[in-house]
């Protein structure tokens, strides 16, 4: 979707200051703010694609004013809410004031090291041949979704090459379009890293020795 949260390429945000010896958290609560949306996820009530599409799809003023995990939280809240596991009189309590939802599966502490090294992989059978191969020049489409993508504004219309091919993957637009819980759309494509001269993207004055790679899925592109 086209929101304030793909600011990949804008100006007017200032530059990127890097934090030395940056710690994983900078507060308690951000600790168990990741926590409770591992937690949450091993539910199997959502797919990662839905929970990337609930923060992006936050009001722009609340987006650009929170930070990284009050807006995981926030979107955390609307996912639990959408499906029943939370009231809104909860979320202002703070603690739970009806017995839990029977259904959704829970991630034990003792399990959480192998899940999480386990993962969850992406990677599906080919069911046709790729369409493009390394060396190919192609061009992101120019798409104005109003659902998640994983293609990002500054590079739609532009003209890259393929660098790689990654195999054929779950298509992030359509899992995170499946309306509510399982099972969810995967609609599985081709995926390839493509890369872009910075001036193709950001005109001649640009820093001719950048260069810009971009996953993007095979209905991202089309022929150059």
């Amino acid at each position: 979707m086209n929101g304030v949260h793909d600011m990949g390429g804008l100006q007017g945000f200032g530059p990127v200051q890097p934090e030395a010896d940056e710690p994983l958290f900078h507060a308690a609560w951000e600790r168990r703010a990741l926590g409770l949306t591992l937690a949450m996820g091993a539910s199997g009530q959502w797919n990662i694609d839905q929970a990337r599409h609930a923060r992006e799809s936050l009001p722009p003023a609340q987006y650009l004013s929170s930070s990284y995990y009050q807006i995981w939280l926030a979107a955390l809240e609307r996912l639990m809410l959408e499906r029943g596991l939370v009231g809104v009189d909860e979320l202002r309590a703070g603690h739970a004031l009806q017995p839990a939802a029977a259904g959704p599966r829970r991630l034990a502490a003792d399990a959480v090291a192998a899940a999480l090294a386990r993962g969850t992989p992406t990677e599906r059978p080919p069911q046709a041949p790729a369409r493009w191969a390394v060396g190919d020049r192609v061009r992101a489409r120019k798409l104005n979704p109003a659902g998640h993508t994983r293609l990002p504004r500054y590079v739609r219309g532009q003209v890259g090459q393929v660098v790689q091919v990654h195999g054929v993957h779950v298509f992030p637009d359509r899992h995170a379009a499946t309306h509510g819980g399982p099972p969810f759309d995967e609609a599985p494509q081709w995926l390839y890293t493509v890369q872009f001269d910075a001036a193709e993207l950001w005109g001649a004055a640009a820093d001719p020795a950048l260069r810009v790679s971009v996953d993007a899925w095979e209905s991202y592109l089309e022929a150059a």
